[in-house]
């Protein structure tokens, strides 16, 4: 069971690695979320589940903070994409699709 949390952590150590390269290498704000944010996802979740792999007294609480990070990382990633297009960054100028009009539209809650 220790080799096998062992790859997993591994992969995950890759994902994280891969997201922090696209954090750098992609042109804007909202790319460089989409990066960030599925791949720490992914990289986290792997790397925490390989952990409770390892160590199989930690495996109820390793997958409970597995699943909190599968449900906050994306919400936290969508709000701050909304709040960066509501305050006017621009979208990279070689982006084909700006769905934003949406978000114009709508009337502002109370």
């Amino acid at each position: 069971m220790e080799l096998l949390g062992t790859i997993v952590v591994v992969i995950g150590t890759a994902f994280l690695f891969l997201g922090s390269l696209g954090v750098f290498r992609l042109p804007d704000v909202y790319n460089r979320l989409q990066a960030g944010t599925k791949c720490t996802t992914l990289g986290a979740f792997l790397t925490v589940i390989g952990v409770g792999l390892m160590n199989p007294g930690w495996f109820p609480k390793t997958l409970l903070i597995a699943l909190f990070i599968l449900l906050t990382n994306p919400i936290s990633s969508h709000a701050l994409g909304r709040s960066g297009r509501k305050s006017g960054v621009p979208l990279w100028e070689g982006s084909v699709v700006d769905r934003s009009d949406d978000l114009k539209e709508q009337e502002p809650r109370e």
